[in-house]
């Protein structure tokens, strides 16, 4: 303890799944006296929220872990946990790597937290709680108590009273039905499962009593969203339509969408509910049907390339964004170039590109070979990317001059070092960086500008004067929010 206060260092890796999962188990240990604190060396618990889609991730986990050795040795009662996606891969494997870790704990089993926590405290052994080892029993009791477990923890949201839910993340849907052959998302987050339609309209208004002005709906496959209610189904054209009509709700996102199971009822409720962003990010992987196939996507690039010409049919000004795995199993330079075509074609606002890494249990790895060098790998990462960088700089360039409508979400990371420099050194900084702020559009655009305290959690309207591929720069125009209607008219910020 520090200073007879209880100490909590939760470190965030991997997803906006990971990043909810974090804040409510924080919710969770705030409610019982712990204090979060940046010095995990210093912490009384140690928790480190794991992503397991890719092997630098777990690299970068089994890093930190290393770290703690020296502070676990000084201080053997600190409690170094690891939750998440990795805890449920490879419990063994983070033991035997790590045997000062204490507890580990499933994406599927965060409300047992605190109690185990408390388990190790009391008797100084290993605690564990993990999805597989409740789903062995496959008894109907075994499988109400899984239902029971990942449900808890969204019914038990609090937010702490200092904390922003300004940006707040609703998760409506968990787990995946889909197993693509690269990815381990279906076995450590088990199958698809849709949350009650009422839950997620009441968690949207208790944020917005709290202040929040814009939500993002959570899935793995956001858009196959269905819940059964009153006999019948709920969609998530009508989810969109009921969190949509929460008072004090503006703006509404929801991640991530799977291409073979988009539906136009979807596209008709982002065009008619003014509160849907004009946003989507919508992952596509290869722009090679040769290599979607082996990855088992379910969907071809002509289907996905219809999807994104009809989505902005209905939708002219829409963003999109999407991912690509680069160097997958068998895939050719031939295959790389029709990736390029496709960011071409679809011209998207930002893309996440990232190399291939085998993934045990997974399809790929038990029956393909990862034949592909790093090398190539690496070097069709950079090509994508710096494409992707010619089309995002171009299509903000053609932003200059116009208006858009920016939720203002604080002062930038440029003007707190500026600020805390003229604290600490008693010097102003130069070209006013202390009171530039940093906000998004509609579109998921980042936009800087300068402006003062009483701007920030609420809507502006900022003309863009200057844009780079990442970042657009604008000047403040007034408070009131620029709406659909009054956008200017032309190309959609992503051409």
């Amino acid at each position: 303890m520090v200073n007879g206060r209880k100490t909590i260092y939760l470190e965030t890796m991997g997803c906006q799944m990971n990043v909810l999962d974090s804040e409510l188990v924080l919710g969770r240990l705030r409610a019982l006296g712990y204090e979060p604190i940046a010095d995990m060396t210093e912490a009384d618990v140690v928790l480190i929220n794991t992503c397991s889609v890719r092997d630098h991730a777990e690299q970068k986990v089994l890093s930190r872990l290393g770290a703690l050795k020296k502070s676990k040795a000084r201080r053997p009662e600190m409690v170094v946990g690891v939750i998440g996606c990795m805890a449920e891969r490879d419990p063994d494997g983070i033991f035997s790597k790590m045997p000062h870790v204490d507890l580990v704990c499933g994406p599927g089993e965060l409300n047992k937290v605190p109690a185990l926590i408390e388990e190790v405290q009391a008797t100084r052994g290993r605690a564990i709680a993990l999805a597989q080892l409740l789903s062995r029993k496959n008894t109907p009791l075994a499988r109400a108590l899984e239902h029971d477990s990942i449900e808890a923890l969204d019914l038990s949201r609090d937010p702490s009273p200092g904390g922003s839910v300004l940006q707040s993340y609703i998760r409506v849907q968990r787990g995946c039905d889909k197993f693509c052959t690269f990815c381990v998302v279906p076995f450590t987050r088990g199958p698809e499962r849709s949350r009650p339609p009422s839950q997620i309209a009441d968690e949207a208004k208790m944020l917005a009593d709290r202040g929040a002005k814009e939500v993002t709906l959570l899935g793995q496959t956001v858009n196959s969203y269905v819940h059964p209610e009153n006999g019948r189904a709920v969609r998530f054209a009508e989810l969109l339509e009921r969190v949509s009509g929460v008072p004090g709700i503006e703006r509404v996102r929801f991640v991530t969408s799977y291409p073979g199971d988009f539906t136009d009822d979807i596209l008709e409720a982002m065009r008619d509910l003014p509160k849907v962003c004009e946003y989507l990010h919508i992952p596509v992987q290869s722009g090679s049907d040769a290599v979607l196939q082996r990855m088992r996507r379910q969907y071809g690039v002509t289907q996905y390339i219809e999807l994104i010409d009809r989505a902005r049919a209905y939708v002219p000004d829409l963003a999109v964004a999407s991912d690509f795995i680069v160097g997958f199993c068998g895939e050719t330079e031939a295959d790389h170039e029709a990736t390029m075509q496709l960011i071409e074609r679809c011209r998207f606002k930002n893309i996440f590109v990232f190399k291939y890494s085998t993934r045990p249990g997974t399809v790929a790895d038990k029956r393909m070979e990862d034949d592909i060098p790093e090398s190539d790998k690496r070097r069709r990462n950079i090509e994508l990317l710096a494409l992707q960088e010619r089309i995002s700089a171009a299509a903000n360039q053609r932003m200059i001059g116009q208006s858009v409508e920016v939720l203002v979400e604080g002062y930038s990371k440029a003007a707190l070092k500026a600020q805390e420099a003229e604290q600490t050194r008693g010097e102003e900084i130069g070209w006013r960086r202390s009171d530039q702020l940093v906000g998004r559009t509609r579109q998921d655009q980042i936009v800087v500008f300068h402006g003062g305290t009483e701007h920030i959690g609420r809507f502006a309207a900022v003309r863009v004067t200057a844009a780079t591929a990442l970042t657009l720069h604008g000047e403040l125009v007034g408070s009131t929010s620029v709406r659909r209607s009054d956008s200017p008219a032309g190309a959609p910020p992503d051409g």
